[in-house]
Order: structure tokens, then C-alpha cells, then sequence
């Protein structure tokens, strides 16, 4: 899962490729929101962490992984 977050008063978004579902980065993002823990917490592939404070979020993109084509094809 490709996750992109946007950060207030940042250049750049950051991104992330997640091992999580759709659906459980959409409900940790939403529970961070709601309960006012403060603080966004999702793993990538790796296992490395990565937190955001909830009240400078800009946006979080979700999106499902694309394979990238190499080389030629025909079509």
C-alpha cells in the first residue's frame, strides 16, 4: 500500500510503502483524528515507524502499490 502524507508548512509530502490494508491505514488515520491521541503511527514494509503530529496533517493519500513496468513492451 502506497501512503502518502501531507504536512503543513513542509515542502514535501512524505511517502511511505506500507504492508498494512487500505483499510487499517484509513482507520488509524481517522482513530488518530478522533480521539485526539496526538500523534499519527503507521509502519512501513521495513518495520521502521512513522509518527506525525495530527494537528499539522495536510492530507494522507492512500493508494494501492503499482509494479513498475521495465524496458519495451509492445503493444
Amino acid at each position: 500500500m502506497e501512503v502518502k502524507i501531507g504536512v503543513q508548512f513542509a515542502p514535501r509530502e512524505l511517502s511511505l510503502e506500507s504492508a498494512q490494508t487500505s483499510a487499517e491505514v484509513e482507520a488509524a488515520v481517522t482513530e488518530a483524528i478522533a480521539t485526539g491521541k496526538g500523534v499519527l503511527n503507521l509502519v512501513d514494509e521495513r518495520g521502521r515507524k512513522v509518527l506525525v503530529p495530527v494537528d499539522k496533517l495536510a492530507y494522507v493519500e492512500i493508494a494501492e502499490s503499482t509494479s513498475r513496468t521495465v524496458g519495451f513492451s509492445a503493444s
